[in-house]
């Protein structure tokens, strides 16, 4: 009752504001920020519900829930960015889409595929009332994961099927959501490569593959997976040496935060110690806080977060880094792994955030909500 209430008033606030002429940048930024913090601090609830009620240990499937949604609205935004002022922006799935649009039940049915913020919060608080924490992950992970393959697919084959010419400003937008840190930098600038039509999403998605699956294979703490780490930070720059105006250039920020979100996630279920995966909860949320301001501040029309920021927290490919290193370092260390995770938890928490508020509460742009709800 309290989340469904939660997300009436939050609908309620924004149109108070607007109808009183009493809304300001940060009101703005502050609904947009809470949407998601109240989400995912309600996945953190459940699972510490769960282990002092039952002893049952949710942290995994929570982390995981957090990780496909955040990988969800980068590729929404992702897309969005890359095609709303292209040239040329038509395709024939566009235009079956338009005309599914015009039959007015089917509007409602892929929107309820898609899985929104007000029918994602219903389904989470009915299963909350009527069956316990793990099968409320287990529903909301397989929901969310279909709608994450229809949507993504849709989106594919719309970018396939299109003729578009993207801008400048989609490609800089593009290159600011993927969070270069400054090993990638240094490789695009040292050794720029010629643009080429999907090479930056294969390299992506083939360094998104290789750091998940060698962290859920090789044993944990390896030093094998510190090197595949440093490959991986030569992907990432050999993705982004080109400007990212390919036909699917929009899916390297989502793979992106799948290969570090991933990475992290399955290094501490596989550490087995105590304290770990929350710790990396925390760890990704600091993160993915990071991220969801950047969407905000582009979407504003302000640009990324500036470059001392984003060099500051190391980028995607150095935290992958740092983070496999903590495991080669500390994993016969007891709670060594759980500190390490901690510590840079709160070293960025605390860096974006002061960064973050500053900005906001000082600028005078607006802050525009990152869930639409749109059907692919």
């Amino acid at each position: 009752m309290l989340l469904i209430a939660s997300f009436v008033l939050d609908c309620t606030d924004g149109q108070l504001a607007r109808y009183s002429l009493q809304y300001s940048t940060l009101g703005a930024w502050l609904d947009a920020t809470f949407d998601r913090a109240k989400e995912y601090a309600y996945y953190a609830g459940l699972a510490l519900g769960a282990a002092n009620a039952d002893g049952d240990d949710v942290w995994a499937l929570a982390l995981g829930a957090m990780v496909l949604q955040t990988c969800r609205h980068v590729v929404d935004f992702s897309f969005n960015e890359a095609n709303h002022d292209a040239t040329g922006n038509s395709s024939p799935t566009a235009a079956l889409s338009d005309r599914l649009n015009s039959v007015g039940w089917t509007v409602w049915v892929r929107r309820m595929i898609v899985l929104p913020i007000g029918e994602r919060w219903a389904m989470i608080a009915v299963l909350t009332a009527l069956t316990t924490p793990r099968i409320t992950f287990y529903v909301l992970l397989i929901g969310c994961a279909l709608a994450a393959c229809y949507t993504t697919a849709g989106r594919v084959l719309r970018s396939l099927t299109r003729k578009a010419r993207r801008t400048d400003r989609a490609a800089q937008a593009l290159a600011d959501l993927a969070d270069s840190g400054p090993l990638a930098e240094l490789g695009a600038k040292v050794a720029p490569r010629k643009p080429s039509r999907f090479l930056a999403p294969c390299l992506a998605l083939c360094g998104a593959v290789m750091m998940v699956t060698a962290a859920d294979t090789f044993a944990f703490g390896s030093w094998q997976l510190v090197l595949l780490a440093a490959f991986y930070a030569t992907c990432a720059d050999r993705a982004v040496a080109a400007p990212l105006k390919g036909a699917l250039d929009w899916l390297v920020p989502p793979l992106f935060r799948a290969a570090e979100y991933g990475t992290v996630l399955v290094l501490a279920a596989r550490s087995e110690v105590n304290g770990a995966l929350p710790a990396a909860f925390g760890l990704v949320a600091a993160v993915a806080y990071h991220h969801y301001d950047t969407v905000y501040r582009i979407r504003g029309g302000t640009g990324a977060p500036p470059h001392w920021l984003v060099r500051a927290i190391g980028g995607h490919e150095g935290r992958i880094l740092v983070v496999t290193a903590a495991a080669a370092l500390l994993h016969d260390r007891n709670q060594g792994f759980t500190i390490a995770l901690t510590a840079l938890a709160v070293v960025i928490a605390v860096t974006v955030l002061i960064e973050s508020i500053r900005f906001w509460v000082s600028s005078g742009a607006p802050a525009v909500h990152d869930e639409t709800g749109e059907p692919a």
